[in-house]
């Protein structure tokens, strides 16, 4: 869970209000007003020279590998950056411009999700760039990519689509090639600002052909709040470690797991036959194997990134539809999200790819609904699948939901594993 004494976020008095650079002065967006969303990805494309033209896009990628004479060859010889470099403020206007509010908007008259996914992505990669600014550089020769959506709590399950949204964030931690950044985001109503969720991204920064990791500049925190935040950067990357090392993919379970996942077994058996392939299906339960939701997206150069890649928010929003339909089918109602966990970036997704995604129920309990969503490209020609992404959500219910029950080994596993970001969820 993010620090409730976040407060460098959550008060704007914290920092001078800024937004973003360029040409190494500062300005605020259309008529004096902080920037909009529109403004930050049109701010990306000047950084790294992208264009909104495809052809003119190819060119300027390709020719983004000149750049490379520009990068720091040690850490050492970028100047230190303050978290408060960094700190953006964006505004997304949907109570004061109803014409934005169609692309934000749910048939059930509540802000999409998805879509806040995207603006949250795009964000962090305009937060870490205005990190690394260099008024000397035209254009930035870093690829700065997001590697992790490490966790996003929110505080609110309703999202006005008639009300302004106000994002704020910057840096709070860096190592030698990556950057946490943290953002916080609230919507006006009923004259003031309220917590709608707090978001952590690890991004990385690579080349300008993205091959290989590049330097970024060190962080120095200025006061005891910044030292706190720092301090939680560095707790979060052991932790990042530690839940790798002990994947169910690399190490057994713990000796309580095993029992819970004995338990189940012990559950599902036929008390009138003494075998232990005779299986049956506890009341008010589910097989794993029949909750699942799967889908297909055509990567069209329309979702591309300014890397000439498929756009991570896109990835993500996709990703959170399919698994939210998923859990509004298993539950049988609507569900409102609580949490998003450990969303890792594996591989890039290349434009032109089919993109297959499968959404699998694997942990419940309660109200509650955990969903594992995997992401892989699939090329016809090769007939090779290579995994792209992995997905967690939880979701809650205005109703108990059916208990779900692994049959396999493996589906076993997958319950484990949605049980450990249920309890880190609900530890929060």
């Amino acid at each position: 869970m993010l620090s409730q004494r976040f407060l460098l976020l959550r008060s704007a008095a914290s920092f001078t209000r800024r937004s973003f650079c360029t040409g190494g002065a500062l300005k605020q967006g259309k008529q004096g007003k902080a920037p909009d969303m529109i403004e930050v990805r049109n701010r990306l494309r000047e950084i790294v020279g992208a264009s909104t033209n495809w052809s003119d896009h190819q060119q300027a990628m390709a020719e983004r590998v000149s750049l490379s004479s520009m990068l720091a060859k040690s850490q050492n010889e970028l100047p230190a950056k303050r978290m408060k470099d960094s700190y953006l403020e964006v505004h997304l206007p949907l109570g004061s411009e109803p014409q934005l509010r169609e692309k934000y908007l749910t048939y059930h008259n509540t802000v999409r999700f998805g879509r806040i996914l995207e603006d949250l992505d795009s964000l962090a990669v305009l937060i870490s760039y205005s990190h690394t600014y260099n008024s000397e550089l035209k254009r930035s020769p870093l690829s700065i990519v997001t590697a992790l959506v490490d966790k996003i709590d929110m505080r609110q399950h309703v999202i006005y689509p008639d009300c302004d949204i106000k994002f704020t964030g910057h840096v709070t931690w860096v190592g030698k090639s990556s950057i946490e950044a943290k953002i916080h985001m609230s919507q006006y109503r009923d004259g003031a600002y309220a917590s709608v969720l707090d978001a952590t991204f690890v991004m990385v920064a690579r080349d300008p052909g993205n091959k290989r990791a590049a330097f970024v500049n060190p962080l120095t925190p200025e006061g005891p709040e910044e030292e706190r935040l720092l301090q939680e950067g560095e707790a979060n990357k052991s932790r990042r470690v530690e839940l790798s090392t002990a994947s169910l993919l690399k190490v057994a379970p713990t000796q309580e797991e095993r029992t819970v996942v004995h338990g189940l077994f012990l559950n599902t058996l036929d008390t009138n036959t003494v075998s232990f392939r005779s299986r049956i299906l506890p009341p008010n339960s589910v097989w794993m194997e029949d909750a699942k939701l799967k889908g297909l997206e055509i990567c069209h150069p329309q979702e591309r990134n300014i890397f000439n890649r498929i756009f991570g928010g896109f990835l993500m929003r996709k990703a959170y539809e399919l698994g939210w339909a998923n859990a509004c089918s298993y539950g049988g109602c609507r569900p409102s999200l609580v949490a998003v966990d450990d969303i890792l970036f594996q591989k890039p997704v290349e434009i032109g790819s089919l993109l297959m995604l499968s959404s699998q129920v694997c942990y419940t309990q309660g109200t509650y609904v955990q969903v594992r969503v995997h992401s892989e490209v699939f090329d016809p020609l090769t007939r090779q699948h290579n995994t792209t992404n992995i997905f967690h959500f939880t979701f809650t219910s205005d109703r108990d939901v059916p208990n779900i029950m692994p049959k396999t080994y493996g589906e076993s596993m997958l319950y484990l594993d949605g049980k450990r970001h249920f309890d880190q969820t609900v530890a929060c």
